[in-house]
């Protein structure tokens, strides 16, 4: 699979499965990527090949680090101390969206109340983990 931003200056490339796909109502992924919701999926970090323009860095909170082109902005991924396996790559990024479908929703407890999905896919209050 492969993913870029918006502008085509960085690209990424993987031959891995996702190890899960979901949406996420946390207010940061929120207020980062401008969106009621966002969805993303986690690859192991060794599987995502990076190519074109680096992606920037940004340290958002603690243990989280928030990569985005900086010629458009568009948000490619993330990566969290509470994940140090996976990196968290936006499901927009992919050439094709919808090959990765959410399989769940994280953080629920934190969604806009206007936005209303209508999915059957389990909805966690917090992470998936707990």
């Amino acid at each position: 699979m492969r993913g870029h931003c918006h502008c085509g200056a960085v690209h990424w490339d993987s031959r891995a499965e996702a190890a899960w796909s979901c949406y996420c109502h946390c207010a940061d992924c929120r207020r980062n990527c401008a969106a009621p919701v966002t969805a993303f999926f986690g690859l192991p970090h060794e599987a995502v090949e990076w190519s074109g323009t680096e992606p920037k860095v940004y340290n958002s909170s603690e243990g989280v680090e928030r990569l985005f082109c900086e010629t458009c902005g568009t948000q490619m991924a993330y990566r969290t101390a509470r994940d140090p396996v996976n990196i968290h790559l936006y499901t927009a990024t992919l050439e094709s969206p919808s090959q990765m479908p959410p399989r769940f929703h994280v953080f629920h407890s934190d969604h806009v109340s206007w936005l209303k999905l209508k999915d059957s896919l389990p909805r966690f209050a917090k992470s998936s983990g707990g």
